[in-house]
């Protein structure tokens, strides 16, 4: 410990008899602001500028239920402590405004798709790549997809930020669903279930048709995988003929939880506001209808 280590150390002792606080309860400095202050801020006189009435709120808007799944980086982070509400709304002003610029198709997990990036060492400036979405996560400007393709004997799987900057065209190949919501085990499964050809032509589905859901279930391949798949219940694997053993049986019995589907707080803990969802739900089909005239008014 240097001489520096000890003084801060020497400080905070002093600072906790002081104040007859132990030192194993002196609360963590956190680089946020809570949002209380900041609403304390903006009502007190020091704001120079008055607030202004959200449009949002003036008129009446009813958001599709399927909103929530075609903009699902538009909703709340579930985690109660990363909520920011300031920071939300500047992130969700960005994500339009890159909207604006590129086109974000509807796509899930399980679709296929073709991405474009611009690539300073690729001859043509910008390269290509073709695979099956089997990840789509995170919130805000954080949200990225993988896609993953089998080519030339080995799986290639490429992660995207969707709002990066070097990103240049989204186009969705084959639209379609599967059954779980990370198709990670795709690494262990014969490389057939995830090459996907290169010049594939695509699929367009009628208009007004639903989405269709792929209930292909994949099999494993030879041991050794990645994770254990057979014993996390994936609706998309068949079943495994892998006997466990006394010890593994055992194990997976008790790192079995049957009481989470139950489980009232978790879910709660785990699910985000209604109120919060649709705030931000309207405040994206107010920025859809306008997007949608401004273009009217070009052509």
């Amino acid at each position: 410990m240097n001489i520096i280590q000890k003084h801060i150390c020497r400080c905070l002792l002093q600072k906790c008899n002081s104040g007859n606080v132990p030192l194993s309860f002196v609360p963590a400095r956190q680089a946020t602001v809570l949002n209380w202050l900041l609403d304390k801020h903006r009502k007190s006189q020091l704001s120079q500028q008055p607030e202004k009435e959200d449009d949002i709120e003036q008129e009446t808007i009813m958001v599709p239920r399927d909103y929530k799944y075609l903009y699902p980086e538009f909703l709340p982070p579930t985690n109660y402590r990363h909520r920011d509400r300031i920071r939300e709304k500047l992130e969700r002003q960005d994500m339009f405004c890159r909207r604006t610029v590129i086109e974000v198709p509807e796509f899930y997990v399980g679709s296929i798709l073709a991405v474009n990036v611009a690539d300073i060492y690729a001859p043509s400036k910008n390269t290509r790549f073709v695979g099956l979405c089997i990840s789509r996560e995170n919130d805000g400007l954080r949200t990225n997809f993988i896609l993953r393709n089998h080519i030339d004997g080995n799986g290639i799987e490429i992660k995207y930020d969707m709002y990066s900057p070097l990103l240049q065209s989204i186009e969705v190949l084959k639209l379609e669903k599967r059954l779980d919501d990370e198709l990670f085990y795709l690494r262990d499964c014969p490389p057939e279930y995830s090459t996907i050809p290169f010049d594939m032509e695509p699929i367009h589905l009628p208009t007004g048709s639903a989405v269709p859901l792929n209930t292909i279930k994949v099999p494993l391949g030879p041991r050794p995988w990645d994770k254990k798949w057979d014993i996390k219940n994936f609706k998309g694997l068949q079943p495994s003929n892998r006997v466990l053993g006394k010890r593994a049986a055992t194990r997976l019995e008790r790192s079995a939880k049957p009481w989470e589907e139950h489980d009232l707080m978790k879910q709660y803990r785990e699910s985000v506001n209604d109120d919060d969802v649709e705030t931000a739900l309207k405040e994206v089909v107010l920025k859809t209808k306008k997007k949608n005239t401004k273009s009217q008014r070009r052509q």
